[in-house]
């Protein structure tokens, strides 16, 4: 890769995953320039030699990619997009701080709030919030999986509407044409926060996302933790948004239980159409065997609910949990999901949060 190779008006796009992955290959089908940058080098060998490979029920196609490793980035760029584990975020925003110009920005194509962390390293001015919850998986180098389209949003931090804004909105309208331009970008966050909270716990089981959701007698695990997770998005003045099933509503203090159950159902109903039967936390727990990302995407959510006064029985268990699974400790089973049941069972959430 040379210096020529690239322009300020390249997309890089940091981390070629699921997501980054998906999104580069489809931009550079579409006759975007784009650059993906990966750490896993037979990950970038094979982009670079085969091409990238989409595959699952959406779509089918081979596309050819620029590929590098970090080392290999030369210049700056106006639009980079990063796409990696919510726990490396610091580390990567600081890796590609000197590749980013002056007046360019970084979109955050992750799970969490990563825009926190990203606005403190690079400053909130540049930095683009994003929701997405389409399903992907990283199968091996060259080769992901698109399991399934769903909600894809973008927004600035302060909520106002900008020509950068409707830049990445266009660029993300090709991948996903009903993509939203927001001006209420943390209410989608905050919402995923507490649909990813519940992906977490199905995480605890060998059994597919919509098999764990659809077991009424785990229901008050995933009650608990969506009215944890939207009492402190309340406290902090966040207004939680909706999407794919999960309705912030039916977790809000005071909600009652059956719109709880609706939505726990409609959550195990969208789930049962995807080629992505698991959670990407279940497979990095069983396939990959590597540390997840629930201290940068969970943990947080515990630590911002003290601030603001809030116990979290639910998700402090569900965090205990992961990390027995990820140090061996325990295994993915239904007995696992069971012990985080029984603190919901056991302790006064639902009062507490009423």
């Amino acid at each position: 890769m040379t210096q020529e190779a690239t322009t300020q008006e390249t997309i890089l796009i940091w981390g070629a995953g699921a997501i980054g992955g998906t999104l580069g290959a489809y931009f550079a089908r579409a006759g975007e320039d784009v650059l993906l940058v990966d750490i896993v080098e037979p990950h970038v060998d094979a982009m670079n030699r085969d091409g990238l490979l989409i595959e699952g029920p959406v779509e089918t196609f081979r596309q050819p990619v620029r590929a590098v490793t970090p080392e290999g980035v030369v210049g700056t760029f106006k639009r980079i997009i990063l796409a990696v584990k919510a726990h490396h975020t610091r580390d990567a925003v600081r890796d590609l701080a000197p590749h980013l110009a002056e007046d360019g920005s970084v979109l955050s194509a992750q799970n969490g709030l990563n825009e926190i962390v990203i606005a403190e390293e690079i400053g909130a001015e540049r930095t683009v919030g994003c929701f997405v919850n389409f399903g992907a998986d990283w199968l091996e180098p060259g080769r992901i999986l698109f399991g399934n389209r769903a909600t894809v949003a973008v927004g600035e931090l302060d909520g106002s509407t900008t020509e950068r804004l409707r830049d990445y909105h266009r660029l993300l309208s090709i991948f996903e044409p009903k993509a939203v331009l927001t001006d209420n970008i943390w209410g989608y966050l905050w919402g995923k926060l507490g649909y990813g909270a519940i992906l977490f716990a199905t995480a605890l089981t060998n059994g597919s996302m919509s098999e764990n959701l659809a077991s009424a007698r785990h229901f008050p695990v995933f009650r608990e933790l969506g009215r944890e997770v939207m009492a402190t998005a309340k406290a902090r003045g966040v207004t939680p948004l909706g999407f794919n099933g999960f309705d912030p509503d039916a977790f809000m203090p005071g909600a009652g239980e059956a719109a709880a159950h609706g939505s726990v159902d409609a959550m195990a109903e969208f789930n049962r159409h995807t080629a992505k039967t698991h959670s990407g936390i279940w497979r990095d727990l069983a396939v990959r065997k590597r540390k997840t990302e629930v201290d940068a995407q969970i943990a947080i959510i515990a630590t911002l609910a003290r601030e603001a006064g809030i116990a979290t029985p639910a998700i402090d268990t569900l965090v205990t949990l992961i990390h027995d699974i990820e140090d061996g400790r325990r295994e993915q089973s239904w007995e696992t999901l069971d012990l985080l049941l029984d603190t919901c069972n056991s302790t006064s959430t639902t009062a507490a949060l009423s």
